[in-house]
């Protein structure tokens, strides 16, 4: 399926090859996270200044209509009387100029924002202003030369005040997808360290799309990937389908382990005793998830998949799921078909929220809201149009299904959401804008 040229960043952003392991990871026993999620988002964090450890470069490679209001229905978060769905949003401007090719926002638990720039840098907002030096240049060992491909996401440890440890997920210069760990300088707060990367994962791309992108630390503490179907369209070989395989997935690695190996696998990841899979599996069936969330205040977990030729879509996963989903692709796009008019929907969870492409071409995950600044936004999810940019909000219904509702056409071209410490949302828009999301009506 070809998409106008502007759109394709997002669109296909899923590709994956399937990698192979120089060692094979161990599976590790449930651990209590060394700072439960709640905690590590919520409490006051010190900006780490401790020194990098010795890590060597290259560690062994390791294995659109008005949206539908007929949702599937699925355990919905609990919400109290006092919370309502929005019916309007806006969007106010942080940083407008400066900004590069922006792909993803996130925070290291404290006041600042961090800005991942496709081309290989990681910038800072501090105290509202883009400060001209950034955090991380890694432009030697990123490899951008298709719209999807580049530096994609980075994730902080959930005890980065003590280890300065954060994880990224970029295209090498092969353009393949690597994982790896980096540490913050031991002189300078702001600066990281580039020599002090560690990679966990390489996974082999067969295409120049779909290549997924993001990290991400769950409430367990353990560091989530989503990886795509390895690109081409109509995921040619059946790999989000194929349990040998990567591309297709959203990956469960516990990196608190020994520097001998470069990751562990959690005992509770739902197919560690099936040999048909790959034990770093925690769904499957996926396109390309290009952004996916967990509610801070519930664990609940949304995640955006973008579509084939008709149909966009959000899932939902509920915080005392086990994992081991089935979301469909490529036997469904959505809650349709791909393939023919008739397909047994047996085993497959479906989406909670769809919109096909008279409303846009490639969704954009978000966040629940949960922040203290517009207490009207509590607990709606906001999910984006990359092309159109629209800006959706879902709410629970408390029968299992959700409420939907565009709630801004913003005219931004919007790549990412992003949260900061405190719970408040920011859009990322590609054309090198970041804005906060606020109540139109406090």
């Amino acid at each position: 399926m070809m998409k106008p040229l502007f759109v394709l960043l997002i669109l296909s952003l899923a590709a994956c090859g399937q990698g192979e392991t120089a060692v094979t990871p161990p599976v590790i026993p449930v651990h209590t996270p060394p700072i439960a999620a709640t905690e590590a988002l919520n409490s006051p964090t010190l900006i780490p200044t401790l020194p990098p450890t010795n890590t060597e470069p290259g560690a062994p490679e390791a294995p659109t209509a008005v949206p539908t209001d007929t949702a599937t229905p699925v355990p919905a978060t609990p919400t109290s009387a006092s919370l309502q769905p929005v019916s309007q949003i806006q969007l106010v401007p942080i940083v407008t100029e400066d900004l590069r090719l922006p792909v993803h926002l996130t925070h290291a638990g404290d006041g600042r924002l961090f800005v991942v720039q496709q081309n290989g840098l990681i910038r800072l907002i501090q105290d509202g202003a883009l400060l001209p030096e950034p955090f991380l240049e890694i432009r030697d060992r990123v490899g951008a030369q298709a719209n999807e491909q580049g530096l994609l996401s980075v994730a902080f440890h959930p005890q980065y005040a003590q280890n300065g440890y954060f994880y990224v997920n970029y295209t090498n210069l092969a353009f393949d997808t690597v994982v790896s760990r980096f540490q913050v300088s031991a002189t300078d707060p702001n600066l990281a360290d580039p020599t002090s990367e560690k990679i966990l994962l390489t996974i082999e791309q067969p295409y120049a799309n779909h290549n997924g992108g993001l990290v991400k630390f769950g409430p367990d503490g353990y560091l989530y990937i989503g990886m795509g179907d390895g690109g081409s369209q109509g995921d040619p070989q059946n790999r989000a389908q194929d349990g040998r395989d990567l591309l297709g997935k959203i990956l469960r690695l516990d990196v608190d382990i020994a520097d001998d190996v470069p990751y562990g696998i959690p005992e509770t990841n739902p197919f560690v005793t099936d040999d048909t899979f790959r034990n770093e599996i925690w769904a499957v069936g996926l396109r390309n998830p290009w952004r996916f969330s967990f509610d801070r205040e519930t664990g609940d977990f949304f995640m955006a998949d973008v579509g084939q030729n008709q149909w966009e879509e959000v899932n939902f996963h509920p915080a005392d799921g086990l994992g081991g989903e089935n979301y469909g692709w490529n036997q469904m796009e959505g809650t349709h078909c791909y393939q023919g008019d008739n397909c047994d929907v047996t085993g497959l969870v479906l989406p909670v929220f769809e919109y096909d492409h008279s409303q846009g071409c490639s969704v954009t995950g978000g966040y629940v809201y949960r922040g203290q600044q517009f207490p009207a936004l509590q607990g709606n999810y906001f999910v984006a149009d990359y092309c159109t940019g629209f800006i959706w909000r879902l709410f629970p219904r408390g029968d299992g299904t959700w409420d939907a509702a565009r709630v801004l056409e913003s005219g931004r071209v919007i790549a990412s959401f992003g949260e900061d410490a405190a719970g408040e949302l920011y859009v990322v828009d590609h054309n090198g804008g970041v804005y906060q999301i606020q109540s139109v009506d406090e």
